[in-house]
């Protein structure tokens, strides 16, 4: 067994989600309260390291009214423990799960283990179905990806997403380097992800587009 997981993101008309080097805002307001209000009812948000050292993000439900115990639980996926020890992620305000590997060196996860629970699971990349298996071990049965390009194709990679809520937001990027909604390597046309559209409406000028994805015979 797995938690459910949702892969929630923003993107441009032309598919992007942040330049090659930086995060930017790319939904309006309204969208940004759908993401807090999606937070609020997850049990755990997952994102990359990435996300971590560029964007120092808190996690948490901040832009609705809301209560400490709302927030949900953050999972940081980073196989080499490269997350600074002053990242928001590591503070009080809800409790963190970093995913790592065996490449990991055990000083750092010792003092991580004084900050958060840290879960070893993987030679040199993380086993990311074996460690939502350990997560849906310890009572987290919905998770909230708002993971990077990288982390959002290895999910896809391994069958892990159940379903996927994009908000299109009215801009174009463009750019070879800028990142899209799914990176790493790309699949194979046999390998192809199927989406069937579910749902989709308009939120401030945006458009907001739900799918279930589709599972493999």
């Amino acid at each position: 067994m797995k938690p459910h997981v949702l892969l929630n993101s923003a993107m441009t008309v032309d598919g992007k989600i942040a330049t090659s080097n930086s995060s930017m805002q790319i939904s309006g307001s309204d969208d940004l309260k759908r993401v807090h209000m999606l937070r609020k009812k997850f049990d755990a948000i997952m994102v990359g390291i990435n996300t971590v050292i560029i964007d120092n993000p808190r996690l948490t439900v901040h832009k609705i009214k809301s209560e400490s115990y709302d927030n949900p639980i953050r999972i940081i996926v980073d196989s080499r423990l490269r997350i600074p020890r002053d990242a928001n992620v590591l503070d009080s305000s809800a409790r963190t799960i970093i995913l790592t590997t065996r490449m990991a060196r055990v000083r750092d996860v010792e003092l991580l283990r004084s900050m958060c629970d840290v879960i070893v699971c993987g030679e040199d990349v993380v086993n990311l179905s074996e460690a939502l298996k350990i997560l849906y071990d310890m009572g987290i049965s919905s998770i909230m990806l708002e993971g990077g390009s990288t982390l959002n194709f290895s999910m896809f990679k391994d069958g892990l997403v159940d379903k996927v809520s994009v908000c299109i937001g009215s801009r174009i990027l463009g750019g070879v380097e800028s990142k899209t909604l799914v990176g790493g390597r790309g699949f194979s046309l046999d390998e192809v992800v199927e989406l069937e559209l579910d749902d989709f409406y308009r939120i401030d000028g945006d458009i907001v587009l739900e799918y279930n994805v589709k599972k493999k015979e």
